[in-house]
């Protein structure tokens, strides 16, 4: 695709815009600012991507990983605000997942250790992580502040901190696990995957494609899993104090007081 092509492709902003003016829904400015950034942002990756993949230097793969992980974890912990430390329990999320995935396939010789394998695939496990955390940190947060005072009964009737806030953790894992899941039921038959078509388009195999991509569907059902499972039960003990007390989101409190 030529530089020209790519700008007649904007006329694909232009309609959500009219929309979005014509309705009055006041969303015209998130719009072209969320054009604008894609478009510095994936013309200055593909810049480093083509360096890092014409390099294959095991140094910048990894630091290519790290830069993705650490944007992931400061996107998340804006969603974390009233459970301390999340800052650090996203980031230890995404490295478990990261390790543990690419671990997997490096180890059992899916993929060879390549950026134009690991960097792509890394990107996709982050990138859903990131999401599922988000999911479930919204989800949480919102129970936990529901369901306060039926934690405080279970824990003034002898319930520790596991048994009272049992109902709102696995409630909140569940419910981010399953767009996930849904996604998984219906592939092919609604939507063809992004991977698999960037692969058809871009000349491979369809059923070359599609191996790849049944890789990433079972790569993101467990990144799905683990990172709903580790931001979770890491998060729960941020709420009780060491007397196994209930102490809740303090700093949503706090800016509520």
């Amino acid at each position: 695709m030529s530089y020209v092509q790519l700008a007649t492709s904007l006329i694909f902003i232009a309609i959500p815009l009219i929309l979005a003016f014509t309705l009055k829904l006041g969303l015209e400015k998130d719009i072209l600012i969320a054009t604008v950034r894609s478009i510095i942002q994936l013309l200055i990756i593909g810049y480093i991507l083509t360096f890092v993949f014409e390099s294959d230097s095991p140094i910048y793969i990894l630091l290519m990983i790290l830069l993705m992980i650490g944007a992931a974890t400061l996107n998340v912990i804006r969603k974390g605000d009233g459970i301390p430390g999340i800052q650090w329990i996203v980031l230890a999320t995404l490295v478990s997942v990261e390790v543990l995935t690419m671990g997997l396939m490096l180890g059992l010789n899916i993929i060879p250790f390549e950026a134009q394998q690991v960097i792509p695939i890394s990107g996709m496990v982050i990138g859903n992580c990131m999401i599922l955390s988000l999911l479930f940190l919204n989800k949480f947060k919102d129970e936990v502040e529901r369901g306060d005072e039926v934690i405080e009964l279970i824990l003034s009737l002898g319930g520790d901190t596991k048994t009272a806030i049992d109902t709102s953790l696995k409630s909140a894992i569940r419910t981010s696990m399953i767009p996930t899941i849904e996604a998984q039921k219906t592939m092919g038959l609604v939507q063809l995957p992004g991977m698999m078509s960037g692969l058809i388009i871009g000349g491979a195999n369809p059923m070359e494609a599609v191996l790849y991509q049944l890789l990433i569907l079972f790569l993101l059902l467990t990144t799905a899993a683990t990172s709903a499972v580790l931001v979770g039960y890491m998060s729960y003990r941020k709420l009780f104090n060491q007397k196994s007390q209930f102490i809740g989101l303090t700093y949503r409190k706090d800016k509520h007081n």
